[in-house]
């Protein structure tokens, strides 16, 4: 019956649990990647005075990791979080017909005297 038997657990399996465990301390690498860009539009620019910043995010983004990514990346607290998914509009160029690509954006309302600077506030 040696095959049911607890087979003692060596150095190298110890290690890897230890590690396994101090895995959370290390930041979400997946961060970065939800923010795409800025999203520089008239509109976006009249939002600003509003204290509200336009950002496109990647498609299967939600709105705890966009609130995340925004005070991760530009350390800011963030109060609300909407999110918009445009479609791509159909174009035709000769007889060849086709999309462009959707996206999806996120608007972002920061606490009141929070700023990002560098984003412009008048188009």
């Amino acid at each position: 019956m040696a095959i049911f038997s607890k087979k003692p657990e060596d150095d190298s399996q110890v290690a890897y649990k230890q590690d396994a465990a101090t895995a959370g301390s290390v930041p979400d690498l997946k961060i970065p990647t939800i923010l795409i860009q800025p999203r520089i539009s008239e509109k976006a620019g009249h939002l600003v005075q509003m204290n509200k910043y336009v950002f496109v995010v990647a498609k299967g983004a939600n709105k705890v990791e966009v609130k995340k990514a925004v005070e991760a990346a530009y350390k800011v607290k963030v109060v609300q979080v909407n999110v918009v998914n445009n479609r791509g509009k159909a174009r035709s160029f000769g007889r060849t017909k086709g999309t462009t690509s959707g996206f999806k954006k996120a608007i972002v309302t920061l606490k009141k005297g929070d700023k990002i600077e560098g984003m412009t506030e008048t188009i």
